[in-house]
């Protein structure tokens, strides 16, 4: 069974930073594409990063680029967002996804809560 687990949610102020992880078991990220995406109230689902099997290749998000950072540790079957110089419209429920790169199911993450606030 695939289970995807997000953590280091939390409230931070603006300036702030925290560090994302997402935790996988019965799946092996070295093969998978693994994406960061991010659902503020009342909006849809955002992509904010996404990183390839090797993590050789990464992609941002105008919004986040020069902020944060996707990287992985494919030996620990996680991978990381650290998110610096937080604004509040950084606020939101952030998911992983992960997917196998030559193709097949996605899976999701429950999310973790990331709140921005003075």
């Amino acid at each position: 069974q695939v289970q995807l687990v997000e953590s280091g949610g939390g409230l931070v102020q603006p300036g702030g930073s925290l560090r994302l992880s997402c935790a996988a078991s019965g799946l092996t990220f070295s093969t998978c594409t693994v994406n960061w995406y991010r659902q503020a109230p009342g909006k849809g689902r955002e992509l904010v990063a996404s990183t390839i099997e090797t993590g050789g290749s990464t992609i941002y998000a105008d919004s986040v680029r020069g902020r944060f950072t996707i990287s992985r540790d494919n030996a620990k079957n996680t991978v990381y967002l650290e998110m610096n110089s937080l604004k509040p419209e950084d606020t939101a429920v952030y998911y992983c996804k992960a997917y196998p790169s030559v193709g097949g199911r996605a899976y999701w993450g429950q999310g973790t809560q990331v709140t921005v606030s003075s």
